[in-house]
């Protein structure tokens, strides 16, 4: 089936009390296990591609291998730019074919990052692309993006009202004590924040620097309204583990299929318990 817009779906698991998993696809191996596991599971899914993938692998590459995977199968699949800070780079994807967009201002001073949340809004909904936006900073580092702990800030509720209100933006990343990366330690949500920005926009709420977070965290966020749920770093883990196992137990291979298809396969298992657990598995 043809590309799905990412507010079509929220919308739908806003209504379900579930989260969509959105999961990075940096190579073709990845694109391939997260349609995999979304059919498996049947639940609809995310594929999203930061600009460090995308200068990777290039746009037209990414673009082209999202679409032939959402054709091939029968459940809903949107494609979407995770962390956009570069409005020329925004709009070369909603040319290109991407169903969502994520302006990231997260770094500007509030009244210049709703000008130019508004500013991709204005582009991309005409055409039916979902926007998704940034209030407050998530610590780690995501692509050249680093924000320090120590830089780090939550996001406030009463802004983050004021924020939606002024733009119309379709769903908010927030910062309530998640980071890009590994974590050092366990982290700790704050659920009374989460509730409290959930009460005050009442739209769809995205998760970023997800992986790591326990699972009993990440089912108390959806209950309080998170109905994006980002992953990727879970992905890299699955992936370059089941490599080095390959390596190591056959260090003369050779045939780069018979290192990456493990990858692939242990992809498909992480992805198919992170749908699980965000509740979407069989709301394809």
């Amino acid at each position: 089936m043809p590309l799905v817009s990412v507010s079509e779906l929220l919308w739908k698991a806003e209504e379900g009390g579930y989260a969509v998993g959105a999961f990075n696809a940096n190579n073709m191996e990845i694109v391939q296990a997260i349609v995999k596991a979304a059919e498996m599971e049947n639940a609809p899914v995310i594929m999203q591609a930061s600009q460090g993938a995308l200068s990777y692998a290039g746009l037209r590459y990414i673009t082209e291998m999202v679409k032939i995977a959402a054709e091939s199968t029968h459940v809903p699949v949107a494609l979407h730019l995770d962390h956009g800070t570069d409005f020329a780079q925004v709009v070369r994807c909603i040319r290109s074919g991407f169903t969502s967009v994520m302006y990231d201002g997260s770094k500007l001073p509030l009244e210049e990052n709703i000008a130019m949340t508004k500013k991709v809004i204005e582009i991309a909904r005409p055409i039916g692309v979902s926007v998704e936006a940034e209030l407050g900073k998530i610590g780690g580092t995501e692509d050249h993006i680093y924000v320090s702990e120590k830089e780090a800030m939550y996001t406030d509720p009463d802004e983050a009202k004021y924020f939606v209100e002024q733009t119309g933006v379709e769903s908010l990343a927030i910062a309530i004590g998640t980071a890009h990366g590994q974590y050092k330690g366990e982290p700790k949500l704050d659920f009374a924040r989460l509730a409290k920005i959930k009460e005050l926009t009442r739209i769809p709420i995205v998760l970023h620097g997800s992986s790591g977070v326990p699972d009993e965290q990440i089912r108390k966020a959806i209950e309080l309204g998170v109905r994006k749920v980002n992953i990727d770093t879970n992905i890299r883990e699955a992936f370059v583990g089941a490599m080095r196992k390959v390596m190591a137990e056959k260090p003369d291979e050779i045939d780069p299929r018979k290192i990456l298809g493990p990858a692939r396969e242990a992809t498909v298992e992480i992805i198919r318990e992170k749908i699980r657990l965000f509740g979407s598995a069989g709301k394809a």
